[in-house]
């Protein structure tokens, strides 16, 4: 699964298994790009963002305007949500009447969603307008009291796609559109679905995700945007997850062998899957290759885990060349480093690093 993240992404890590079944065509491409290597990084801290360990700032998404929103952490621990625009100027918000938030988008317009811990410890989903205002959404009418319900992606129509947790303490998958109707679904033989992690819903409405099965194992799926859900498992795998997808439906996840390592995935319109490694990736454990996000031009951004436990940023081009980045700055140590969040049309790239101290900061790349 993904690396995260403080606070009240625990609730959401609950998806780090193993998995079977379908799919095709497998190839290791690597072809590093010297030329293309150096890329104009910018350092970004969100003002009141804690220094300590777990602390500091994480974005999350950037849209075509390099609008970037995300959430940091401050030094009490409390998550609040911020909006950077390409010029540098930060705004910071919370969900209404809470101090803890989690902020995800921006969409087109500089929509953003997320959500938020009331003063009970029950989450709640947000909608923050273009103007700032800011909404708590209804709970998923299938949602048990008390149990929440979280909004993960918004897209540039304003559906948003999110799971939430039944009265059983069981999760399932959710698409809502603006005028606030949910469409619940699961895959079939889910015991636990989940919408992805922040860009796996497309302008479509397509939703990529991941849901156990009764024995605990991972599998992805594709719901598109008649409800039609096609799960996928690379074949000898021990688990897949599917993470992202963009608007021609091409899906980027990854999958775990059997020593836990992981290994990137994309995944065509027609199904086939292409597998790939980045060169200096670990085979261990918790170490390996993680893509986190797809644009419409096939460019992936992620991060690979090497043997040491260091995390270093990647993009992987349409045509499987590979560029490796560290910005400045960024610890040497297990669990530090550089992680690539999110890429948009224009190439820019952005995510955040952890410092020596366990720090995070957020860095916009450019090319």
């Amino acid at each position: 699964m993904k690396t995260c993240k403080p606070a009240l992404f625990a609730a959401m890590t609950l998806f780090a298994a193993p998995a079977i079944m379908v799919q095709t065509s497998a190839q290791n491409q690597e072809i590093t790009s010297e030329a293309t290597a150096k890329g104009k990084i910018i350092k970004f801290d969100v003002p009141g963002a804690g220094t300590g360990s777990g602390q500091g700032t994480q974005p999350i998404g950037i849209n075509i305007r390099g609008l970037i929103a995300g959430y940091y952490s401050d030094s009490n621990g409390v998550n609040h949500g911020f909006l950077r625009t390409p010029n540098g100027d930060i705004t910071t918000f919370n969900g209404p009447g809470s101090d803890n938030a989690v902020a995800i988008g921006p969409n087109l317009k500089g929509a953003i969603t997320g959500f938020y811990e009331d003063s009970s410890n029950v989450i709640h989903s947000f909608l923050r307008d273009p103007h700032g205002n800011i909404t708590t959404l209804a709970e998923d009418p299938e949602a048990g009291a008390g149990r929440g319900t979280y909004a993960e992606n918004i897209n540039d129509y304003g559906v948003i796609a999110g799971f939430y947790f039944d009265s059983n303490g069981e999760d399932h998958g959710f698409l809502r559109t603006p005028g606030g109707k949910f469409h619940n679904f699961d895959p079939q033989g889910s015991v636990g679905t989940y919408t992805g992690a922040f860009s796996s819903l497309n302008d479509l409405g397509d939703i990529a995700g991941g849901y156990l099965d009764s024995n605990g194992v991972s599998h992805g799926y594709l719901r598109a945007a008649n409800g039609h859900i096609t799960p996928f498992s690379v074949k000898g795998a021990a688990g897949t997850a599917s993470y992202t997808i963009n608007n021609f439906e091409v899906i980027a996840g990854d999958y775990t062998d059997s020593s836990g390592a992981s290994h990137g995935l994309l995944r065509a319109r027609n199904g086939g899957i292409t597998r790939f490694d980045i060169t200096g990736a670990g085979t261990g454990a918790e170490q390996g290759t993680i893509p986190e996000n797809i644009n419409d031009l096939g460019v992936i951004a992620g991060s690979y885990i090497d043997s040491n436990g260091v995390s270093h940023g990647f993009l992987r081009a349409l045509r499987g060349a590979i560029t490796k980045f560290d910005v400045p700055g960024a610890g040497t140590g297990s669990g530090q480093g550089t992680t690539a969040q999110s890429n948009n049309l224009e190439g820019a790239t952005m995510g955040y690093y952890v410092d020596s101290s366990g720090a995070y900061h957020g860095f916009l790349r450019t090319p």
